[in-house]
């Protein structure tokens, strides 16, 4: 009975031993990587098992490479992440490409070989408008807003108009009247003279006359003499 026990378990240990391997070895030794594109400027890869398309399980060691079409600009390398959005086979970089026209290399290193290459367009993104409000009404392109005045503040605007319009009636009546203007002063100048003039005339006439009957009493009594 010893002896069946220690073969029985001799001969597990050593099946389990040749499994193990095979079990290891089933993916294969290659990666199949496939770089898709980009998202909002991060580079989207996706890796599996080349031999049997399964995801990866572990962590992959890899490095991403971008030269732009025209060769002036380089950027990474950088290591891929997992990406939520693509599970379980995505991976994703947490850099993001500038604007432009790129041609992305993948190599992955761990768990096994594996590499990718794909031209990718990054476009130019336009800014989202702010649509806070600023300080001002100018400054978000809307009116100001107008409060309403308060009943007290009526009240007081009305009691201070009031008071205002008092004030100004009060010195209006204690101020004194204006003097005459030199257009008033003239016509008085010209009637003063106009009424010389015709006291003058009149003087001169009652002299003419006074002389007239003067002389003609004299001729009168020349006359009576003679006869």
């Amino acid at each position: 009975m010893r002896i069946r026990i220690v073969l029985s378990a001799t001969l597990t240990a050593l099946g389990l031993m040749f499994l193990t391997p095979a079990a290891a070895h089933a993916h294969g030794d290659t990666l199949k990587v496939v770089v898709t594109g980009q998202r909002a400027g991060h580079v989207t890869t996706d890796i599996t098992w080349e031999n049997d398309g399964d995801a990866i399980d572990e962590n992959v060691a890899a490095t991403v490479n971008a030269i732009s079409v025209d060769g002036t600009r380089t950027m990474g390398p950088w290591r891929l992440v997992r990406d939520p959005a693509a599970a379980p086979a995505g991976w994703t970089t947490a850099e993001t490409l500038p604007p432009g026209s790129w041609k992305v290399t993948v190599e992955v290193g761990f768990p096994a070989l594996g590499k990718g290459e794909l031209e990718v367009g990054v476009p130019v993104v336009d800014p989202a408008p702010t649509t806070g409000a600023g300080p001002t009404g100018a400054a978000t392109g809307g009116t100001p807003a107008v409060s309403a005045p308060t009943p007290d503040a009526a009240s007081a605007s009305a009691s201070g108009s009031g008071s205002g319009s008092a004030a100004a009636t009060s010195a209006d009546a204690s101020s004194p009247a204006p003097a005459p203007s030199g257009t008033q002063a003239a016509p008085d100048a010209e009637g003063a003279a106009v009424w010389w003039t015709t006291a003058g005339v009149a003087v001169t006439a009652l002299a003419g006359a006074g002389v007239g009957l003067l002389l003609r009493r004299r001729r009168m009594r020349g006359a009576c003499r003679t006869s």
